[in-house]
Formats: structure tokens, C-alpha cells, sequence
């Protein structure tokens, strides 16, 4: 059986967490690296934890250059969603650059670097946490135009990786991931009484039976949790 190596990134957050623990679990992960801009509270001999700013090119490019190995899998579990605009009247500039430097630069800086180490030698993985509201063609509500449009930019980036990636690494499939409504600090102050929520654990189980099934034919492509691809 062969033996993976596992990079998550957003590890101490409510699903980057929950995802470390589900991989550690995995009796074929040898292991999983974690890194966060904040101490990871995972405590296991698999776990090798760092602390990483997503937006510092140097530090990036830094810890990549260290890694001498290949990953088998890297996840993007990195967001935020700060007082969504009802309406156009509520938009300013300052809250639109915030969306796009926590829910869209991470990803494209952390594939920048972390790319080249997806393994070639056999199937690897690279997938970043994305949402239903990044898709144009399923929005009939409106609104939301900071948050949704980092998450529609994030899902162009996932489809360019996947094109340029393919050219230099065959055995290689970038997707994104839709998690599901999750209990945590970024749902909570939206927090509908008439909605199923999943808890973090939950979110991680159903999105480690997604990254299973991804094949060359998935590549570019958003899923979610239920493993339903959402169009763009």
C-alpha cells in the first residue's frame, strides 16, 4: 500500500482541522503536514504543524524551497465571509479587497509554490475549498458581491491551474470543493434556525469520500460535499 503524504493549509480552522484529523486516521498517510497562520491543535505523531503566512511570497516560497519530497494530496481549507452586502449600496472597496486577500490570493500564492511539489509519479490531488455562491449561473438571490465574486475568481484560478499543471504533470487533478453549511466562526453570524448545519467533523467526512473519487476527468471542476458538480 502505498504511503501518503498529505499538506492541508487553513489546518486550525473549524474544516482544516477536522480534515487533519480524518487523514491522520488514514492507515495508508504516512503523513500530514499542517500549516496555518495560527498554532494547529492537532497532536499526533503523523502531524508535522507550521506556522505560514498565505499572503508572504517569501515565506512561501521559503518553506516550498524546504520540502524536499512530493505531496500526494494538497487541500486549501482558507476563507472568510465579513458582513455580506445586501445591496450595492453596501459596498465599498476595502471589504471587497478583504474577500479577495482571504478567500482567493491564498489559493493562487500557495499553488504558485506548492504546485510543482504535487507528486508526478503517480495520481495526486490538489483541491481548494470553494462555494455554490462562486457560481454565476446558480445565483437567483443577488447580493453578497464581495463574497461571491472572490469565490467566482477562485474557481477561474482552480480551472487555469488544472490546464497549466496538466501540461507539466499528467497525473495531476485540481478541483475545487464545496464543504456544505458548516458550524463554525464564519457561519455563525449568519446562523438561520430553519437550516441543517453540519459540524466540521461531518463537513470533513463527506469531503475526504469526495477527493477519493476525483479522477483526470474531474479536473478543473467544483464539487460539493454530496459529490454534485456545480457549474460555473
Amino acid at each position: 500500500m502505498d504511503q501518503l503524504k498529505i499538506a492541508i493549509f487553513g489546518s486550525s480552522g473549524a474544516i482544516g482541522s477536522a480534515l487533519c484529523r480524518k487523514y491522520i486516521q488514514q492507515e495508508n498517510v504516512e503523513k500530514v503536514f499542517c500549516f496555518s497562520r495560527q498554532i494547529t491543535e492537532v497532536k499526533h505523531e503523523k502531524a508535522h504543524c507550521f506556522i505560514l503566512d498565505y499572503l508572504d511570497e517569501e515565506n512561501l516560497s521559503t518553506i516550498s524551497s524546504e520540502i524536499n519530497f512530493s505531496f500526494d494530496i494538497i487541500l486549501i481549507s482558507i476563507g472568510a465571509l465579513l458582513n455580506p452586502e445586501k445591496s450595492i449600496k453596501d459596498l465599498n472597496v476595502e471589504k471587497f479587497n478583504n474577500m479577495i486577500s482571504a478567500n482567493t490570493l491564498p489559493t493562487l500564492l500557495i499553488g504558485k509554490y506548492f504546485l510543482p511539489k504535487l507528486n508526478k509519479n503517480r495520481i495526486s490531488k490538489f483541491a481548494s475549498l470553494s462555494a455554490r455562491v462562486g457560481s454565476i449561473s446558480d445565483n437567483f438571490l443577488g447580493g453578497w458581491y464581495s463574497y461571491r465574486a472572490s469565490k467566482s475568481a477562485l474557481n477561474m484560478i482552480i480551472k487555469n491551474f488544472s490546464i497549466e499543471i496538466n501540461r507539466t504533470n499528467k497525473n495531476s487533478i485540481i478541483f475545487g470543493l464545496h464543504p456544505g453549511t458548516v458550524t463554525s466562526k464564519l457561519s455563525d453570524p449568519f446562523k438561520n434556525k430553519n437550516k441543517n448545519y453540519f459540524s466540521p467533523e461531518t463537513s470533513a467526512d463527506y469531503l475526504y469520500n469526495v477527493i477519493e473519487t476525483k479522477t483526470k476527468n474531474d479536473s478543473g471542476k467544483i464539487f460539493d460535499w454530496n459529490n454534485q458538480e456545480i457549474l460555473p
